[in-house]
């Protein structure tokens, strides 16, 4: 999956393109508006937390850097001599499952207070009126879908075309 960026003038033109995704099979679930603040989006699908918000990233970055940690703190009390060979496995996986869901909940906690970094660079056009479009699209239907993007709003630039999945999982 690929996720497409990009800013549309006017509630009309995003219906219309909204609209034309939806008919192309894009499901709703997939398609996310961001307007500025107190704007009526009527029946468009408006974007919610975890697209305004870093919380996606912090809880992947939480995870990688709580398990690493775990991962060395359970080797470091493997080495300690009360620890005997049947219990250094348990150890090992307790400290990495445990630094793993501490360093997600802790990010994801800081991540829901951060704006989106992505998003960051199109708050100025946002706060003039503008709408920012996202769209999930499978990677084969990238160039169709920026095509009829296109179609719809011909001085559109597709700001972004990005992996929708995590580097690491």
């Amino acid at each position: 999956m690929r996720r497409i960026y990009f800013l549309s003038p006017d509630i009309d033109t995003t219906k219309r393109v909204v609209e034309r995704l939806r008919l192309t099979r894009i499901e709703e679930k997939s398609i996310h508006v961001i307007a500025k603040r107190d704007t009526p989006l009527e029946d468009l699908p408006e974007g919610n937390l975890l697209q305004k918000s870093d919380f996606v990233p912090a809880v992947e970055q939480g995870l990688a850097v709580g398990g690493t940690t775990g991962m060395l703190a359970g080797l470091v009390a493997m080495a300690l001599p009360p620890a005997s060979a049947v219990f250094a496995g348990g150890i090992l996986l307790g400290t990495t499952l445990f630094g793993a869901g501490l360093g997600a909940w802790v990010s994801g906690l800081v991540g829901m207070s951060i704006g989106n970094r992505r998003i960051k660079e199109f708050e100025k056009a946002i706060e003039e009126g503008k709408f920012l479009i996202l769209v999930d699209v499978p990677t084969d239907q990238v160039a169709e879908t920026e095509e009829l993007i296109k179609q719809h709003i011909p001085q559109a630039e597709i700001e972004h075309t990005e992996p929708k999945i995590p580097a690491f999982p």
